[in-house]
């Protein structure tokens, strides 16, 4: 199993949780030395863990290859790869391959990491007869996005560029993700479900770029906050139960299926935006 952004809040427990149900776990994160402290504070709650930790940068299309090239390499197999890490509502940057931060890290570099990994987790679920899932953490904000859904042409302009409505915008794309590689899944038989989630108003340090005014106001509303086991309560459920054998293409909240709005279930959408990802992972 391998979980991006494992070194706090959802990621961090879906690592612990994963790897008490002996899970192999491999941390796939960007600060090795957070995920190394992390996997020893799990083995000491859980000396049975087997735990690994690998570097991986998201907003790197690079680092994304190099992980995917190291972890083939060691001939493991791959059941369940849970895409959780992400960034929110940062100031305007693009990535050294040219591309707005928040879209390259929340869904570039988990588009091309699945893609790369594909072939690994089919021969894994055709060798021990079991599902493979892939597990793509969204946000109920992919609501408050641009009016196009997706700016296409106007992705890395910085006049154009509002953080929050590009933070929605790239949660959008992970569910759009989620659809089109699940329907695609679907149409070649294999035996691969893709889901995604959102896991609840939660405080994480996901929002420290966020401005005094949102920080405010997500003081006033804490108390209808989920705590961190509870907002990654869908992700483990999704990765490990078999109530969700054979379901793919949803999205879910709280453990169950949400109906999504119609620019998330857009399948034309979802169509363009694959092809975008393609194009902008060639030769990568």
């Amino acid at each position: 199993m391998i979980c991006s952004g494992p070194t706090s809040g959802i990621g961090l427990e879906t690592a612990r949780v994963l790897a008490l149900r002996g899970v192999h776990v491999v941390m796939a994160a960007r600060n090795v030395k957070a995920a190394t402290k992390c996997k020893e504070d799990i083995i000491k709650g859980c000396p049975n863990a087997t735990i690994d930790v690998m570097e991986l940068d998201l907003s790197s299309l690079e680092s994304v290859r190099n992980f995917a090239n190291e972890y083939i390499s060691k001939g493991l197999p791959l059941n369940i790869l849970v895409c959780n890490a992400g960034v929110m509502a940062l100031p305007f940057t693009l990535t050294k391959d040219g591309i707005e931060s928040q879209f390259a890290t929340n869904y570039l570099g988990h588009f091309h990491l699945t893609n790369l990994l594909l072939d690994t987790m089919k021969n894994t679920a055709k060798n021990c007869g079991k599902e493979g899932r892939i597990v793509i953490v969204s946000s109920e904000l992919y609501k408050m996005t641009y009016k196009e859904g997706i700016m296409f042409d106007k992705l890395n302009d910085e006049k154009c560029y509002n953080s929050y409505l590009a933070y929605g915008q790239s949660k959008l794309a992970n569910i759009l993700h989620a659809n089109e590689l699940a329907r695609r899944l679907k149409e070649e038989g294999a035996d691969i479900t893709v889901n995604s989630l959102h896991p609840g108003l939660i405080a994480t340090n996901l929002s420290r770029h966020s401005s005094c005014m949102s920080i405010c106001l997500f003081g006033v509303i804490r108390h209808f906050q989920k705590n961190i086991p509870q907002g990654a309560s869908t992700t483990c459920y999704l990765a490990l139960n078999p109530k969700v054998k054979g379901v793919s293409g949803e999205y879910f909240v709280d453990n169950n299926v949400a109906k999504a709005n119609r620019k998330a279930r857009d399948a034309e959408l979802a169509k363009k935006l694959w092809e975008c990802g393609m194009e902008l992972t060639k030769s990568k």
